[in-house]
């Protein structure tokens, strides 16, 4: 007898949302790495997270969200969709508008908003935080320090309440999300602001776009 095919409640599928700011202004902090370095970070960033997203089972797609043309040009050469946050510094309203492009797109699908600066993120992390949150309306993972926020998921794009920002890890907990504590995912959990931050990562494992920036570094 053939085997059955699995479920779809035993294959949940979610389509991933990433926010990535114009290489321009994003990353002030790392400015002391030189602009160019800057730069070119923002997009190995952005690219090693979106390529990690897309060798993820549960993943069906992964919709970037940027008003850069360089970027999302980089970013769709990997597999990603790309739509224009129309240059938006609201992040969270452009994540709601992603996550309604999302719901047109992909009826039915669940939504993850994913930061696009997690350089050292592997495939299987995100896949075990994914299997978590197929279990629950909404939840989340914080990051390393434990006051942000580098995954938010929602089991359909109405319940997509997205509050990045300072002290996101409190507003999502105050929003009702389910914290994912219990997961070993370093690399999920270490976004990149700082220098130290990127020494974090590369002491983690980088993907191979951050790895290459970063070989002439002294960090």
């Amino acid at each position: 007898m053939a085997p059955s095919t699995p479920s779809r409640r035993q294959q949940p599928r979610f389509v991933v949302l990433l926010p990535v700011k114009p290489a321009a202004v994003a990353k002030s902090r790392l400015l002391g790495l030189g602009d160019s370095a800057r730069r070119r970070l923002v997009g190995a960033f952005a690219a090693d997270t979106a390529a990690a997203a897309l060798e993820t089972d549960q993943v069906a797609a992964v919709l970037a969200v940027s008003s850069d043309v360089e970027l999302a040009g980089q970013l769709a050469r990997l597999g990603a969709q790309v739509v224009s946050d129309s240059g938006s510094v609201d992040l969270n309203g452009a994540l709601r508008l992603a996550s309604e492009e999302a719901r047109r797109r992909w009826p039915g699908m669940a939504v993850a908003a994913l930061c696009a600066d997690l350089p050292a993120l592997r495939s299987a992390e995100l896949g075990a935080a994914l299997a978590a949150a197929s279990a629950e309306q909404v939840s989340f993972v914080a990051d390393a320090d434990e006051v942000g926020t580098t995954m938010l998921a929602a089991a359909t794009s109405e319940l997509f309440t997205p509050r990045f920002g300072p002290q996101s890890r409190k507003a999502h907990v105050d929003s009702g999300a389910l914290e994912l504590r219990h997961l070993a995912a370093p690399g999920l959990r270490r976004d990149v602001d700082t220098p130290e931050d990127l020494q974090a990562a590369t002491r983690l494992g980088l993907g191979p776009r951050t790895a290459e920036v970063t070989a002439d570094l002294r960090l």
